[in-house]
């Protein structure tokens, strides 16, 4: 019996790669031949994920952080050329200490500045990962030092949240980077006199990375579903041909899981290859439609055990399926 790991990261507790590894260890306890093979959404550790099965070469570049502090960030660049360029990495909520969380002031131009880097090192093609930023600027950092994409750019984008309104950039992620309720308001009111995002801003993706995903199609980038990017980068179709299981999951599966988050990607990859399939959570707020939704302890320090024995009762089933 064969098994897939491909579990996204549980955010803040383990990365994908760690997350595949316990699981794998799990279900190869059973006696259960397992692969891993972690998958992402464009969120951060996206880059990590192409690099550990495409290869790719690293770079380094001092950029500004979201308080405009220096700070090296990394950047990926693929085979042909392509560069992969998180937004985590210059503009990151990681970057900064809980008391430092300011929406109001963070800005995004060392995001932009970490893309000028990828360009003047020779990126034939641009893949921008957007996720886990401290900023909420509408790109307008961003916009200070890029004013278009001179080669092919796809935003890989983890959430369909537009830019303005109850689902959008301000009221849906900005009180995560610190914006109380009055600052959310006055952060709604910012993005919405932005003229130029107003064409962009009922994209699906538009207010992905505090409305990046809105700044950037404005400079020409074309806004994609991380998750399948990812899944296509790396070859999943083939990947799960023959496979008896495909494990996914994160570390929170809620209804965002579901408009664009790897494990949604996952999920629909097998359904649409017939291969048995099942998700987890470390949290499982909604069930992901049409597959076995497991939710975890719920304890952070106990993940990796969580999905080692996960992987073992999974095994154990399959096996004695067979």
């Amino acid at each position: 019996m064969r098994a897939l790991s491909s579990p996204n990261a549980l955010k803040g507790v383990l990365t994908a790669q760690a997350a595949a590894a316990a699981l794998a260890r799990g279900l190869r306890s059973a006696g259960v031949e397992a692969e891993e093979l972690p998958v992402a959404d464009g969120g951060d550790g996206t880059a990590d994920v192409l690099a550990g099965v495409l290869g790719g070469e690293w770079h380094t570049a001092r950029v500004s952080d979201p308080l405009g502090r220096p700070v090296d960030a990394r950047w990926l660049v693929l085979p042909e050329r392509v560069a992969v360029v998180e937004s985590a990495e210059a503009i990151g909520l990681k970057l900064l200490a809980e008391g430092e969380l300011d929406p109001l002031r963070a800005s995004s131009r060392g995001f932009g500045e970490l893309i000028l880097a990828a360009l003047s090192r020779g990126a034939a093609e641009l893949i921008l990962c957007l996720g886990g930023v401290a900023t909420v600027d509408g790109g307008a950092g961003l916009r200070e030092v890029v004013d278009s994409f001179p080669v092919p750019t796809r935003v890989a984008r983890d959430v369909v949240a537009p830019l303005l309104g109850p689902r959008g950039a301000a009221y849906a992620y900005g009180p995560q980077k610190g914006a109380t309720r009055d600052q959310v308001v006055e952060l709604e009111e910012r993005l919405a006199a932005m003229p130029d995002l107003e064409p962009y801003a009922s994209l699906a993706g538009a207010g992905a990375a505090g409305g990046l995903g809105a700044a950037c199609a404005a400079l020409g980038a074309q806004l994609v579903d991380g998750g399948e990017l990812v899944l296509d980068a790396l070859d999943f179709d083939a990947r799960i041909r023959d496979v008896d299981l495909v494990v996914t999951g994160e570390g929170t599966v809620d209804a965002t899981t579901a408009e664009g988050k790897a494990p949604a990607a996952v999920v629909r990859a097998c359904r649409r290859a017939g291969v048995r399939c099942v998700a987890f959570g470390g949290r499982v707020v909604e069930q992901l439609d049409g597959v076995p939704t497991y939710a975890l302890s719920g304890r952070p320090e106990a993940a990796e055990e969580d999905l080692v024995a996960l992987g073992a009762a999974l095994g154990g089933a399959l096996v004695g399926l067979a």
